[in-house]
């Protein structure tokens, strides 16, 4: 109870505050990589419940001779690295926040296709509401494996407090003004998890 008034009132008030940087940069994103403005995608959220999440566009619809999208790095611009780079894409989740689907601070919601390969440990990530920035955020973000993802949304889990999210939520402010941890190495993004080792048994 504590942590959703929380998450509604700092997303309320920032909202209030930010309101002429969301209108502009709906302008730039409008100008720089066409419509629509959003990128939306289905995700699971808590019990793996699936909302439609909300970010402004990074990249473009660019293809491939075959019609097929190209790949980030090639559809990644300038512009969208920005967006990026400074998580300015993030803030429409804010809406998201206030509507209830996502927290302020948890693990990131990830792809609706990744639900089969997770073990009956790293599922337990989905026992909270995910969240815009979160403790594998701060400790590492895209320079982390997936394994180390999920050992630290895990432990999130384990130790979930305000406190902590007041923690994560000025680590995430330092992370962001540095730019740090933003790609995988050797990705322009973060590669698709494929599941975890065989050794680990995914869960049915």
């Amino acid at each position: 109870m504590i942590k959703r008034f929380f998450d509604l009132f700092a997303s309320l008030s920032l909202l209030i505050l930010i309101w002429p940087l969301l209108l502009l940069l709906a302008v730039l994103v409008r100008i720089n990589l066409g419509s629509p403005i959003l990128f939306s995608q289905a995700r699971p959220g808590r019990y793996e419940h699936v909302f439609n999440m909300h970010k402004f566009r990074s990249m473009t619809d660019a293809k491939d001779e075959h019609g097929e999208l190209q790949s980030d790095d090639k559809r990644l611009t300038r512009f969208g690295k920005f967006l990026r780079n400074s998580s300015l894409d993030e803030l429409p989740g804010l809406l998201s926040v206030i509507k209830g689907d996502i927290s302020l601070v948890g693990p990131r919601p990830l792809l609706v296709e990744y639900l089969p390969l997770y073990t009956t440990q790293q599922a337990r990530r989905h026992e909270v509401r995910p969240g815009i920035t979160g403790w594998a955020q701060v400790n590492g973000r895209n320079a982390l494996s997936w394994e180390q993802k999920f050992e630290f949304d895990v432990w999130y889990v384990e130790n979930q407090s305000l406190w902590l999210d007041i923690k994560i939520l000025f680590m995430t402010v330092f992370k962001v003004l540095k730019r740090s941890d933003i790609s995988h190495v050797g990705e322009a993004t973060m590669s698709k998890f494929e599941g975890s080792k065989a050794s680990e048994k995914p869960i049915d």
